[in-house]
């Protein structure tokens, strides 16, 4: 069964010990300060006395302090345990163990007390779940809608393994924008991401695109990726008539997880950049520490 496969299928080329403790020592453009200050600390008390997961948390994002200071927060539902082994993922993997149905209306009452302006949506994949999770997920969205009618939101969803049942059940809640990472190029998907499939990202963007969402996508750099693929990649969702790109550097969370293949320059962010608008994406987002939420409050 899936959940029996163990964790370090995931990273069949990481290096050994020796190797993973000489990582190398990330540039002056990649080093940021810690959140701190008031409102950052009560937000944080907040979201921790409901019990709820933020991404912002779980993945270690160095922008948690400025987007939740921007009013925007990404709050990562059905839990805090993963059923894939991603070799890039700080979210721990395993057997889940609960499901919340109050989620909900937690997420939507800490929206209001945030006084969040741009709510993002997302999750773990629950693939052990019939629905994938897909009820809770859009029971979400109308809750936090609901409650918060001038917040604008945005889903970061899974692939659900190209179910489209489940797909549609979120763009049925009506979305402002529906997110769904590609995360890297096809070539390292084994490794990258190997109980997920290209096609089936591409799939989820094509048929949010044909109901008329506003689709984005994001991908890390850093990780190996052949520059003539990546470009491809890009070309591939251009095609897909793509809103929005993020392009960012991959950092590894730990030592067991994939290694740095190389820091990308902020130079090659900003030609990436240009590349992306000339294929006809709309809106793209790079640089060295850029991720899915990175200025979402800007993109609705």
């Amino acid at each position: 069964m899936l959940f029996d496969l163990p964790v370090v299928e995931s990273r069949l080329n990481e290096p050994t010990a020796p190797e993973r403790e000489a990582r190398q020592p990330r540039p002056e453009w990649l080093k940021v300060k810690l959140p701190s200050g008031e409102t950052f600390h009560n937000l944080k008390k907040l979201i921790d006395s409901k019990s709820l997961h933020t991404v912002c948390e779980e993945a270690r994002c160095p922008n948690m302090g400025e987007c939740w200071s921007a009013g925007t927060a990404t709050f990562m539902i059905l839990g805090d345990t993963c059923t894939r082994s991603c070799g890039f993922c700080a979210i721990k993997t395993g057997r889940p163990l609960t499901l919340d149905t109050n989620e909900p209306r937690h997420v939507a009452e800490a929206v209001r007390s945030m006084k969040v302006r741009h709510a993002v949506i997302t999750s773990v994949n629950r693939d052990e779940l019939k629905d994938g999770g897909s009820i809770i997920f859009a029971e979400t969205i109308r809750e936090v809608r609901r409650l918060n009618p001038g917040t604008t939101i945005e889903v970061l969803i899974p692939d659900f393994k190209g179910k489209e049942d489940c797909l549609d059940r979120i763009l049925d809640a009506g979305p402002d924008i529906l997110n769904h990472n590609t995360e890297t190029v096809p070539s390292l998907y084994r490794i990258v991401r190997p109980q997920a499939k290209y096609k089936w990202s591409l799939k989820v963007l094509r048929r949010a695109k044909a109901a008329g969402f506003v689709t984005k996508t994001g991908i890390m750099l850093g990780l190996g990726e052949p520059r003539e693929e990546l470009l491809q990649t890009m070309r591939d969702l251009a095609e897909e008539k793509l809103d929005i790109l993020t392009l960012g550097q991959y950092l590894q969370p730990t030592k067991n997880h994939l290694p740095v293949h190389r820091f990308v320059h902020p130079d090659e962010f900003r030609e990436l950049h240009d590349r992306g608008i000339e294929m006809g994406i709309r809106i793209v987002e790079a640089g060295p520490l850029v991720r899915s939420s990175y200025h979402a409050e800007k993109h609705v």
